[in-house]
């Protein structure tokens, strides 16, 4: 599942007439980059949540992917509730359209060298595991980061999600803290109870965030990470977008 649904506030006047997922990156939209390192990886079935703009995606998507062997489908929130239902609301929607486990990324994120593992995807589908999160080091607008990464062994970047209290102000907390990549690999359970109460498709459209069920699970000892150091920028401002196309 690609998340395309936001409005993109931040990247005015750019996304006051474009998807913010369909803003270029040396001259390839950002959701194209996903796709086609999914393409690249096997993934053959795509689900994209979309709501401002909406209707742009699909018209951009189908002139290309299908063609390349991608099976794509939509959850138009904008359509069904007139808004986007947030991360995990958007995701709830989908559920029933998705396996019992499933890559999620964000469709604002640029990480062009990631691998979406089949051997990993395979073996987290086999886990106890309801999620498995990709960290990355603390970019300079996120200093504090998200989540903390109890190692399996010392220097193997991959090992378990640790839901840390946040430092006191301007200090560093005993234990690194990370910032979410928005990918991941997911359960649909994570997305029932007793984890979330929005009812099972979420017909009401229910607007709700992720982090609070990564948190549910982190604490249940029931997410793993892993410790992604390719190229990665959340594409959140029109500056971070100029300087990824500068930097071309």
């Amino acid at each position: 599942m690609l998340l395309a649904a936001g409005r993109g506030e931040r990247m005015r006047p750019l996304t006051d007439t474009t998807p913010k997922p369909l803003l270029t990156v040396q001259g390839r939209a950002l959701l194209d980059w996903h796709l086609g390192a999914l393409q690249r990886d096997g993934v053959r079935q795509v689900l994209v949540n979309t709501a401002w703009l909406g209707a742009q995606i699909p018209a951009h998507l189908d002139a290309v992917w299908p063609a390349q062997g991608l099976q794509l489908q939509y959850s138009h929130e904008q359509d069904d509730f007139g808004q986007a239902l947030e991360t995990a609301g958007g995701i709830a929607r989908a559920v029933p359209r998705l396996g019992a486990a499933f890559w999620l990324a964000a469709g604002d994120v640029y990480a062009p060298d990631f691998v979406f593992d089949a051997a990993q995807a395979q073996a987290f589908a086999a886990s106890d595991d309801l999620a498995h999160v990709w960290l990355v080091p603390n970019p300079a607008h996120h200093p504090a980061g998200d989540f903390g990464l109890q190692e399996s062994t010392p220097g193997s970047g991959t090992g378990r999600a640790l839901n840390l209290p946040p430092a006191p102000a301007g200090q560093t907390g005993a234990a690194p803290r990370y910032t979410y990549s928005t990918i991941a690999l997911l359960k649909a359970a994570l997305f029932a109870a007793p984890w979330c109460d929005i009812a099972a498709g979420n017909p009401q459209g229910v607007a709700a965030p992720l982090a609070p069920l990564l948190r549910q699970a982190m604490d249940a000892g029931r997410c793993g990470a892993s410790l992604y150091t390719g190229r990665w920028t959340d594409v959140g401002t029109p500056e971070r977008l100029t300087a990824l196309n500068q930097a071309a």
